[in-house]
């Protein structure tokens, strides 16, 4: 969502900000405020009798951290206490919960289904209460990758396991690479891991949307910076900094993962739904002690994985599955799909070029010949004000990395070389 105001009474709102590029210009000496408007916030605005606009009141009305107000309508009991039996009783109660509640559409649901812990306990849950409906009825739920990529391996898995109706997407580098101009331009972002991991998701949808007669889609995004999913989380220095990065990721989803499959969907006339994300569940789940939801014997999102264990949802296999990024799941281990993407881009983008790449884009800098294509691309599309609406490059922290590849990660290739 973003916002367009002038001090002289313009103001506008739109979903995305091409719709709103054409009314910046030609306001030479007005005063005017053009950004993305943040989640659960509200703006009241005066308008005086001569035209002018002034911002009265900017607030935010909810935090992840917050009880949803609708819980005295509707709020669910919980078992008391923080011990870990109670506790993993009680994510299972609200997160189950949390998908039932978006299974309600009067268009046909499906599931993506990546393999990975996210997306899989989702479709199972999904295609567990479909079926109790109606038994005969199969959840459909899609995957996609190049070849026989870890990805579609583990999906074909789970959908088996579950018994959905699955759809396996099998795309070539070529296709992949072909679409990341059209990718760029509905993300309205040159963040390099965004970029990279909404073209395989951009395909999908696509061919969601053109193949079948699916609308609404289920997605497992927000369990990463809840659950403290990402690779780099095993070198948080404290409980109290991974929870704070934890939070700090869920503030920026917006700008980022969210942003990714919003627009990568949206774009193919599709609604996601992410039940990791639901009110009740990410207030209850922020709301257990910090060391209880940091990594544990080698294994990101340790208490979501043992919180399920033994319920016979998703195959063992599945379930103590290691991270893998969409972005390097949906190719092989022998050249991943930011390698491939880069040696494209090599020879587009000269040595020169990045030499002077801090005076051509003083904000957000270019640190790779990948990002800066990123950012031509979208400069060239949208212009250098916009690139300034996206705060920084995704990168991992507590670690020393020039990519923000899982696959470049040291516990990435120690757990590789461990199966």
């Amino acid at each position: 969502m973003f916002y367009f105001a002038t001090t002289t009474g313009q103001i506008g709102a739109c979903s995305e900000a091409k719709g709103l590029i054409d009314i910046t210009k030609g306001q030479n000496g007005v005063q005017q405020f053009f950004e993305p408007f943040p989640p659960a916030h509200y703006n009241v605005y005066d308008v005086s009798k001569d035209g002018k606009l002034s911002l009265e009141t900017k607030k935010q009305f909810h935090s992840f951290v917050d009880d949803p107000l609708h819980w005295k309508y509707q709020r669910i009991q919980l078992e008391k206490g923080f011990d870990c039996e109670t506790v993993k009783k009680n994510i299972r109660t609200l997160f189950c919960s949390a998908v039932k509640k978006r299974l309600m559409s009067s268009r046909k649901l499906g599931s993506l289904l990546s393999g990975g812990l996210d997306s899989s306990l989702v479709a199972a849950i999904a295609a567990g209460e479909i079926k109790k409906e109606n038994s005969s009825l199969k959840l459909p739920t899609f995957s996609i990758g190049m070849g026989q990529s870890p990805d579609v391996i583990a999906a074909r898995k789970v959908a088996a396991h579950i018994g959905s109706e699955h759809h396996e997407v099998t795309i070539t580098e070529d296709e992949g690479l072909q679409a990341v101009d059209d990718v760029i331009y509905a993300l309205e972002s040159y963040d390099v891991t965004t970029v990279r991991a909404s073209t395989p998701m951009y395909l999908l949808a696509k061919y969601i949307s053109n193949e079948t007669d699916t609308i609404v889609i289920m997605s497992g995004e927000g369990a990463d910076e809840l659950a403290q999913g990402y690779i780099y989380f095993h070198k948080q220095p404290s409980p109290e900094e991974g929870d704070k990065e934890s939070k700090r990721l869920l503030t920026d989803l917006y700008m980022y993962d969210v942003l990714r499959t919003d627009r990568s969907t949206a774009s193919h006339g599709l609604e996601v739904r992410a039940p990791f994300l639901d009110h009740a569940f990410t207030s209850y789940f922020l709301s257990l002690p910090a060391d209880m939801r940091m990594p544990k014997d080698g294994m990101e999102k340790h208490l979501v994985r043992s919180a399920f264990d033994g319920t016979g949802l998703l195959p063992n296999e599945i379930l103590w599955r290691s991270k893998e990024a969409f972005s390097d799941g949906v190719s092989s281990r022998k050249k991943s799909w930011y390698e491939i993407l880069q040696d494209h881009i090599e020879d587009k983008v000269t040595d020169e070029q990045m030499e002077n790449a801090a005076q051509t884009f003083p904000h957000n800098t270019p640190r790779s010949k990948e990002a800066y294509y990123y950012r031509s691309v979208f400069e060239n599309r949208f212009g250098s004000k916009l690139a300034k609406l996206i705060p920084y490059q995704w990168m991992p922290k507590w670690i020393e990395c020039d990519d923000p590849s899982a696959r470049v990660l040291s516990h990435y290739k120690n757990d590789e070389e461990a199966k």
